[in-house]
């Protein structure tokens, strides 16, 4: 049955072409976010950033988000002034950010007066000291105060993108392919994490001269294109409610019985517990996972000459990784059979050239840039099945036992193949695809759930809620496994002989933790019958 077009909602093409300029936004996003992870010994080395120091600029990112709250602000902006205003101002804020933890990590910044004033400052936060939660410390880089004053700005700007994009699709999708959409435009935003780990030590290896710098320029660079991707999805959004008659502003203004609505809700709150949980323990390990691969794999740099030593491999790579990820995501949209198998035996043909060049190259970050791969692969067909099948819940107790899997065999089974490169390798590689699978797992079940656990006008102000409840974890584990390591590894000067074991048990424990929430929602869920079980797609 041909579906009948009245607005661009209805166009299945340009529905689509909405969601993709929201998800290269988002792309470019991750990158920034995670710019730095890959390179965390060159900031030692070049910057004097131990694991405290790079651990607190990392959890920084949330620190506005979760103590001044400006998430919950953000949500409201969101419910009151639209999706397109949101989407834009996120855009600046994020680039905004971006140029000060430039400018920070840049030679430009060494000696500078402002060092000096960085230096002598900031040491003491009244109050936040006291609780324990200061994003600065005494001894604190001047570098890493001013890059983690920069990183949290682009934290707000990021995270109110992040709300603003889950609320977009459900105005473009509600009724249609919305977990699939969903799932979609995660599955090519974090396309980025591939993207910043082979490219952030390229730029800053680049020409055989270490700069850091570089390589946040690198990410500078792409959030300008992410302001662009929001101007152009402004325009799309605004004749869409001129077609409909919808209007940005909301006619009832934002109330705070809105907020108790939702935080009375069981089951929002059993899926927010479980969002931070989970969160918890990937993007902090993210920014870890580069320099734990360092720890715990015998790898040897290919000689200097080589092909394998050149800057063309790292492009060549790349190009073979948008293969993979192009081909696998493809073949979800694939109705012929012999297409689909075709599309399907390029892209594992390609997965194995694409492992085989990251061991070759003999770096953590090109072994680990296979994180996402899987993930775009197998996300579409879980948000397909979610929206014709159901069975949310279930998906996120599979994920939880996933992602216990993955941090114990990181912590206990990697490091005995230690001396072994190939089997160290390959024991990586999969964990490392697995855990991506995983990850997947979350936007294709969890944030599709939302709608159906809150009215739709204060959609905004629920993803706001769970984000920000979200980002006291992603604010608090970056630095508590920076600590941990430090703890455990006193005396360690080498930034690649690092004990990860305990930082490693501790994430396992997060995902324990998920699975029985998991369960609990599953069981709050029969008994409510809240529908998260039941397919988005109604016949």
């Amino acid at each position: 049955m041909t579906e009948k077009i009245s607005t661009l909602r209805d166009n299945a093409a340009i529905r689509w072409i909405a969601l993709l300029l929201l998800a290269l936004a988002m792309f470019c996003s991750y990158i920034f976010m995670d710019i730095l992870s890959p390179i965390k010994d060159l900031m030692q080395e070049t910057r004097g950033w131990d694991s405290t120091a790079f651990g607190t600029m990392q959890g920084s990112e949330t620190f506005l988000n979760v103590f001044v709250f400006f998430l919950i602000f953000a949500g409201i902006i969101l419910d009151k002034m639209g999706v397109r205003f949101t989407a834009v101002l996120s855009g600046t804020v994020m680039l905004v950010g971006a140029l000060i933890k430039w400018y920070a990590v840049d030679d430009a910044f060494v000696g500078s007066s402002l060092e000096t004033w960085f230096t002598n400052n900031l040491n003491y936060i009244p109050l936040f000291d006291e609780i324990g939660v200061s994003p600065f410390y005494r001894e604190m880089p001047a570098s890493a105060k001013l890059a983690a004053i920069g990183f949290m700005i682009f934290g707000c700007g990021v995270e109110m993108a992040g709300i603003t994009v889950s609320r977009g699709i459900v105005k473009w999708f509600k009724g249609r392919e919305m977990a699939l959409a969903m799932g979609s435009e995660m599955a090519l935003a974090r396309l980025g994490v591939a993207t910043c780990m082979i490219f952030s030590p390229f730029f800053a290896k680049l020409g055989g001269n270490v700069d850091v710098s570089r390589s946040v320029a690198f990410g500078v660079v792409l959030l300008c294109i992410a302001l662009i991707m929001f101007i152009v999805y402004f325009f799309m959004d605004k004749k869409l409610d001129a077609q409909t008659g919808e209007a940005e502003e909301k006619d009832d203004p934002f109330k705070i019985s809105d907020l108790g609505k939702i935080l009375s809700s069981m089951g929002f709150w059993l899926v927010a517990l479980l969002c931070v949980l989970y969160y918890s323990a990937i993007f902090p390990f993210q920014k870890y996972a580069v320099n734990m691969l360092q720890c715990n794999l015998t790898l040897q740099l290919p000689e200097n000459g080589s092909f394998w030593a050149g800057d063309s491999v790292t492009i060549i790579q790349y190009l073979i990784m948008l293969v993979v990820a192009g081909f696998s995501f493809s073949s979800n949209f694939m109705k012929n059979t012999t297409l689909k198998s075709l599309f399907m035996a390029i892209a594992v043909v390609a997965l194995v050239i694409y492992c085989y060049m990251g061991y070759m190259r003999g770096t953590a970050e090109s072994i680990f840039a296979v994180f996402p791969l899987l993930a775009v692969a197998i996300t579409p067909i879980l948000g397909n099945y979610v929206d014709k099948k159901g069975k949310a819940a279930s998906m996120l107790m599979i994920g939880s036992l996933l992602l216990i899997a993955c941090h114990l065999t990181f912590a206990f089974v990697l490091p005995l193949f230690k001396g072994n490169a190939i089997g160290g390798t390959i024991v990586a590689y999969i964990t490392i695809l697995v855990l991506g699978a995983s990850f997947s797992l979350v936007p294709a079940s969890l944030w599709p759930s939302v709608p159906k656990l809150v009215d739709e006008k204060i959609i905004g102000s629920a993803y706001a809620l769970i984000f920000w409840i979200q980002n006291i974890g992603l604010w608090l584990f970056p630095l508590l496994i920076g600590k941990v390591l430090d703890k455990t590894n006193i005396g360690v000067e080498d930034a690649t002989k690092l004990d990860y074991t305990w930082p490693l048990v501790m994430l396992a424990c997060l995902g324990i933790a998920a699975f029985l929430l998991g369960v609990i929602l599953k069981s709050w869920d029969k008994k409510k019958q809240l529908g998260l079980e039941d397919p988005n797609i109604k016949d």
